[in-house]
């Protein structure tokens, strides 16, 4: 340190994932409440019959939580634990549900109808103050468009840049985050954005190109993990609002279309493929371990 004529050490240990409580129900295509953390984690639907059940993890365990009132999987996620938000969805019977349902960490009641049914899309912020960020509509139209929710109804925000799904999202309805992805033409994307409460724009790329990711966190430190490349990939980087950078740990088990959330430092996976897991994995970063000051005289 020149300033101070010091010599400084710094140490950092290593960044890990580590294996969590089991979901009571394997299953692909389930969202998490995008603000719920690794010890008040909630997460919904799915791929697997009879598409509905929600889960509540308390950093060990998983248990069983009243089922949603819409089966379906694919929904955008929003909210916490005691206040989450189901958006949208791909339903048991082959397609795409306006319906938005709230859980306030008992009940699911019906809320605001989306303007647009689509499924694979990212959803961010809280239960009244939500985003509803890309996504498709079946066959397979990618879409570039974001709704916000109010905590009753649904306008129509700024577009995305790219229209994409199988995108990650983090952040709040006003400052939003969203990576990853595939394209309309069939592309993955590696390109992150920001929305200010009104409009997109760009930002850093990701290190590793991928869709079906995973994302944690708030739009200046969040972090991505997971996905397919193709392959599936246990890939994990950290965001600091401008630049991404590859962390060390890396996932026990690569998985793409699982639920995530959680922030920078503490986040979690569960479920997803191959093939349609029950496992949990969570991860812990490690910053700055220790600050040792060596003098001599």
């Amino acid at each position: 340190n020149t300033t101070e004529s010091k010599f400084r050490f710094t140490a950092e240990s290593a960044s890990t994932w580590s294996i969590g409580g089991n979901l009571n129900t394997g299953r692909t295509s389930l969202t998490a409440a995008a603000q719920s953390t690794v010890t008040a984690g909630l997460v919904f639907g799915g791929n697997t019959p009879p598409f509905n059940p929600a889960e509540e993890y308390d950093g060990t365990s998983w248990t069983a939580a009243n089922n949603m009132g819409n089966a379906r999987y694919a929904p955008g996620g929003a909210g916490t634990q005691t206040a989450g938000l189901a958006i949208s969805g791909f339903t048991s019977v082959g397609n795409q549900t306006t319906a938005c349902e709230e859980y306030d960490g008992t009940n699911w009641t019906a809320g605001g109808s989306i303007g647009t049914a689509r499924y694979r899309m990212a959803g961010v912020g809280s239960q009244t103050a939500a985003l509803a960020c890309a996504g498709s509509v079946s066959p397979g139209t990618r879409q570039s468009l974001t709704e916000e929710y109010n905590g009753s109804s649904w306008t129509a925000g700024g577009a995305v840049g790219s229209a994409r799904y199988m995108l990650a999202g983090a952040g709040t309805q006003t400052a939003g985050m969203i990576c990853g992805g595939q394209d309309a033409p069939g592309t993955l994307l590696n390109n992150t954005q920001h929305y200010d409460g009104s409009s997109w724009t760009n930002s850093g790329n990701l290190n590793t190109t991928r869709k079906s990711l995973m994302a944690a966190g708030i739009q200046t430190l969040a972090l991505a993990y997971g996905g397919q490349t193709p392959p599936s990939t246990g890939a994990t980087e950290e965001y600091n609002g401008t630049t991404w950078a590859t962390n060390s740990g890396t996932m026990n088990n690569g998985r793409g279309e699982s639920a995530g959330a959680g922030t920078q430092s503490e986040a979690f996976a569960a479920g997803g493929v191959p093939p349609a897991k029950t496992q949990t994995e969570e991860f812990v970063y490690a910053g700055t371990a220790t600050i040792e000051t060596v003098t001599t005289s």
